[in-house]
């Protein structure tokens, strides 16, 4: 019997002894294989990691701004009684935004536009249908007209050192309307670059810039030359605005008293610390345009333009409130030089003529919305105050450039509360003591007048 034990014993052991062996191989086998997947899962893992570090700058990166609006216009000259109005203009605005970055330091900025009337009756030039005009290319974007997609931004930016000094390349067209102190009217976060109170219009400029921000906080300029008017050319088949085409001469200027219209501008940054920041802009215009005395046409190199602003804005009036923490107030002040050249003469005038203006705000919160804020706004400006605001921040024409005073009061707001849908409703009451300032046209006599306009509009934007 005992025997026998033993030998079951035996048995079972030898047994075990196999199954556990069996087992450990097994165990083995799958280590190998837990091991061989981790290897593989972190060489797939560099793998994708290099596909999405290559595809972050192999990509452009689309976001989308879509605003409908509805606005109720009224006119009243109150010299002769004439009145004008339009109780819903409803227009549709769409920007196609375009970024991207190829390698480090190096970024392309787009924005592809359309501003259409609903029902409108405009050609493609964004003029009334057979008068044979058009926009220009920069601001055709900037206007109520069709439904034609255009460039209003294209450019890129290149920033580098020299040693301790940052600097950046920029060349294409500017993002310079909605600049800073206009996006809040906007209902814009970011400002665009110049100065809204004297530029606010799109502009093909190379611009160079110097951040000083080491030795005085926020600091920094920018050195911007562009051309705003090309001169009477032909193409090469001899279409264009000279009075006939050349077959060997395509794209060369043909004169005709219709010089280039190129431009300088010094901006940028005092100071800004986050909480204050204090902005200037110098614009210098060559060859602006006027008329010439001889021939008694409008239109024409005849001088030239000096403009300049300084702004300040202060974003938080107290840390110890709530409300005063999140109110914004800001003023600028800014002045408008033209001067005439023998034999021509600018705004009607042979002598220079000086304008100025003023313009001050609030932005603060509402008070019973997350995100809503109310604006209020004064702009006030002299007998020849002639900034470059061809881009219109209202259907009224443009409140910045008022030979007179303006008042503006909006509501900024999440529809719905949703952040993507932020919509405004706003009101803006124009007098016109002088001739109203359109498309800063340098050959009009600036005269007495006793003009009002106003806008109330609603609008909601879809942004993502």
């Amino acid at each position: 019997m005992k025997k026998i034990v033993s030998l079951v014993t035996a048995a079972l052991l030898s047994t075990s002894l196999l199954a556990d062996a069996d087992m450990q191989e097994q165990i083995d086998s799958l280590s190998k294989e837990v091991k061989k997947l981790q290897k593989d899962q972190k060489r797939t893992k560099k793998t994708l990691n290099k596909v999405k570090a290559h595809d972050a700058y192999d990509n452009i990166k689309f976001s989308v701004d879509f605003r409908n609006a509805v606005e109720v216009l009224n006119y009243k000259d109150n010299d002769s009684g004439e009145t004008a109005s339009n109780d819903s203009l409803l227009t549709s605005k769409l920007f196609l935004n375009m970024k991207a970055a190829p390698v480090d330091g190096l970024v392309f900025y787009g924005k592809l536009a359309i501003y259409s009337i609903w029902g409108g009756h405009l050609n493609y030039t964004g003029e009334t249908a057979g008068t044979g005009k058009g926009l220009k290319d920069w601001s055709g974007s900037s206007k109520a007209s069709d439904t034609v997609m255009r460039v209003k931004e294209a450019y890129f930016a290149y920033a580098d050192e020299f040693g301790d000094q940052p600097w950046t390349l920029s060349i294409g067209r500017r993002p310079s309307t909605n600049g800073f102190l206009a996006n809040y009217r906007e209902n814009e976060d970011l400002a665009g670059s110049p100065l809204a109170h004297i530029t606010n219009m799109e502009v093909n400029a190379i611009m160079f810039q110097l951040n000083w921000d080491r030795f005085v906080e926020g600091a920094y300029s920018k050195f911007v030359y562009g051309r705003a008017h090309t001169g009477v050319i032909e193409n090469l088949y001899g279409v264009g605005t000279g009075t006939a085409g050349s077959p060997f001469s395509p794209y060369a200027e043909t004169g005709d008293d219709d010089d280039d219209v190129d431009f300088f501008v010094f901006l940028g940054d005092a100071f800004n610390n986050g909480q204050l920041q204090v902005a200037y802009q110098w614009a210098h215009i060559f060859n602006t345009k006027g008329r010439n005395l001889t021939t008694n046409a409008p239109k024409k190199a005849a001088g030239t333009a000096d403009l300049g602003a300084i702004s300040v804005k202060v974003d938080g009036l107290s840390e110890d409130n709530e409300f005063l923490e999140n109110t914004i107030v800001f003023a600028s002040y800014a002045m408008t030089y033209y001067d005439p050249r023998e034999d021509y003469s600018l705004l009607n005038r042979t002598t220079t003529s000086m304008g100025d203006s003023y313009w001050v705000g609030a932005v603060f919160p509402d008070g019973f919305t997350e995100a809503g804020k109310f604006g209020i706004e004064y702009n006030h400006g002299s007998k020849y105050w002639t900034p470059m605001t061809w881009a219109e921040d209202t259907a009224i024409g443009s409140k910045i450039a008022v030979r007179g005073s303006a008042y503006e009061a909006y509501w900024n707001f999440d529809l719905f509360g949703v952040k993507y849908l932020p919509s405004q409703i706003r009101y803006t009451y124009a007098q016109h003591d002088y001739t109203p300032n359109v498309k800063c046209a340098g050959w009009i006599e600036s005269q007495k007048v006793d003009m009002t306009a106003s806008d109330l509009r609603f609008a909601v934007s879809y942004r993502y």
